[in-house]
């Protein structure tokens, strides 16, 4: 990882220090992972919040459906937000109420991320803790922007910072991921020598990883194949089904 952005898991991770005493070590990851991804979201939403903002008021009575498609538009992105809250703004009072419902404000496919991590569970005990008010605005003063942190660097951040839930677990980090340049490495040896096979017409190929954890290897392994198909003006259609019993896995995936 760039020495830029080689301190920020730890400083991410230092919300640890606030949570010990009220919860337990293994606990620490079901906080801190979501309330990473939810500031990555809101940060990656913010150019074009106040467009999806203006065409949700004009969106409220239409078919949900429509409305989704017109709002995905609108925010440029595979997901949306339809509160004009932000970590940084959701008042001193009334922190738990108003962070449901900015959850609630995210496109399904975004707040389901936030189901698989029972987020509202932990977050009900912040607040009981007297914690929710502290955590939430430290991680509103964490900038994962992506022109400050780009997407290669977000994701070796995350990926750190399972590791350190799964020590704080007494878990094997291997278990949960697998390093990027690992997978970049595997992935590319398998394909190997087939981009002329890669590059002829009608081809079908099939992609099969038996222990999909967070998929990474799968979406590796697609990459590489739609980029071959692309540089020919040729189309790729395909379908993964991940099997996961770990709904916080499914969480992590996404």
């Amino acid at each position: 990882m760039d020495t830029k952005f080689s301190g920020l898991p730890a400083f991410i991770w230092s919300v640890a220090d606030l949570l010990r005493g009220e919860f337990k070590q293994s606990q620490y990851g079901r906080i801190i992972l979501p309330f990473t991804i939810l500031r990555r979201l809101e940060c990656v939403l913010a150019p074009t919040k106040a467009k999806v903002l203006a065409e949700a008021d004009k969106c409220r009575n239409m078919n949900a459906d429509a409305a989704e498609k017109i709002l995905l538009n609108k925010a440029g992105l595979s997901f949306y937000n339809t509160s004009p809250m932000d970590l940084g703004t959701l008042g001193e009072t009334q922190v738990l109420d108003n962070l449901e419902t900015y959850v609630q404000s995210f496109s399904p496919a975004a707040r389901e991320i936030f189901e698989h991590f029972s987020f509202s569970e932990f977050i009900e005990k912040l607040d009981e803790a007297n914690l929710l008010y502290v955590v939430a605005n430290k991680f509103a003063n964490i900038d994962l922007s992506p022109s400050t942190v780009p997407n290669y660097e977000m994701g070796l951040i995350f990926e750190e910072l399972i590791r350190r839930f799964a020590e704080s677990s007494n878990e094997t980090a291997g278990e949960h991921f697998t390093p990027r340049d690992i997978v970049r490495l595997t992935t590319s040896l398998v394909f190997a020598g087939d981009d002329e096979v890669l590059s002829k017409p009608g081809v079908v190929r099939s992609i099969y990883d038996p222990t999909a954890g967070r998929v990474v290897f799968f979406r590796r392994a697609w990459n590489i194949c739609m980029n071959s198909i692309r540089r020919r003006g040729w189309w790729a259609l395909g379908r993964n089904s991940i099997l996961n019993p770990m709904p916080s896995a499914r969480a992590i995936c996404w």
